[in-house]
């Protein structure tokens, strides 16, 4: 059997491997008390996200090949590092391929960070790092009418667009930023939104924050698809994934 069939098949049957969902859920839930996710780090930047979804960010970037990636929620900048260095990354294969030189100062794809308090020494460590030619950030509300003004005028002449929620994970502020930004999401792309897993983890795990189950992004996903037909859940994402903040949060779009 070639590669890639084994793969596909073996994503087909991990669809049906309830037994496994349960038990990754479970480890979800009893790693959550160590704060497993601030153990990662990206080019010495903590990305306070779960190995997976790191490595499906990556194939996302690499098969996408956006020009734009926006990406709300900064913290200390992990998740803006990875981005930037794909495409930095993209840039030098192009480059390979065609022959021609790389220009190191060529910053044509660029990551737009946004979050409503970008803390100071998190701020200084972004702009002092090798990838900081290539990010952009907003401080702001995400969705607050001048940020989202902001963010869609960076869009306007981009290609390929993809987008990363990752901020406040209440129901409305999530289906607002959903509102604002999947329109920019160019076909084919994906709208990623984090922390989806929420509903899916016993009720009271986050005592001193505003979400919980009933109240997070799944929730917020759950009625934007129900009204918006140009993205689907990309079920393919979920099943070989299994350990992942984001289940049902992969969004791709399907149609212009």
């Amino acid at each position: 059997m070639r590669f890639e069939e084994e793969v596909a098949l073996n994503i087909a049957r991990l669809k049906s491997a309830t037994d496994l969902k349960v038990s990754s859920l479970r480890w979800l839930d009893e790693s959550s008390p160590f704060h497993y996710t601030y153990n990662f780090r990206w080019l010495g930047r903590p990305v306070i996200q779960v190995p997976q979804d790191m490595v499906a960010v990556q194939e996302l970037i690499w098969q996408i090949k956006p020009d734009l990636i926006i990406e709300t929620g900064i913290a200390h900048g992990g998740s803006l590092i990875l981005s930037a260095s794909m495409l930095a990354l993209l840039d030098y294969c192009e480059a390979v391929e065609s022959g021609q030189p790389l220009d190191p100062k060529a910053t044509r794809r660029r990551v737009l960070g946004i979050d409503i308090d970008i803390r100071a020494h998190n701020r200084a460590a972004i702009e002092a790092h090798p990838m900081a030619h290539r990010i952009d950030m907003i401080q702001g509300s995400s969705i607050a009418a001048d940020v989202i003004e902001q963010v869609r005028e960076a869009a306007r002449s981009r290609e390929r667009v993809l987008v990363f929620l990752d901020s406040n994970h209440t129901h409305d502020h999530v289906l607002a930023e959903l509102e604002a930004y999947a329109p920019l999401v160019s076909p084919g792309s994906y709208c990623v939104v984090f922390d989806t897993v929420i509903e899916d983890l016993p009720a009271g795990m986050y005592p001193d924050r505003p979400w919980d189950v009933g109240n997070n992004p799944k929730t917020a996903v759950r009625e934007f698809l129900g009204r918006n037909h140009d993205f689907e859940v990309d079920a393919d994402m979920d099943a070989k994934l299994q350990i992942s903040v984001a289940p049902g949060g992969y969004l791709r779009r399907t149609k212009p």
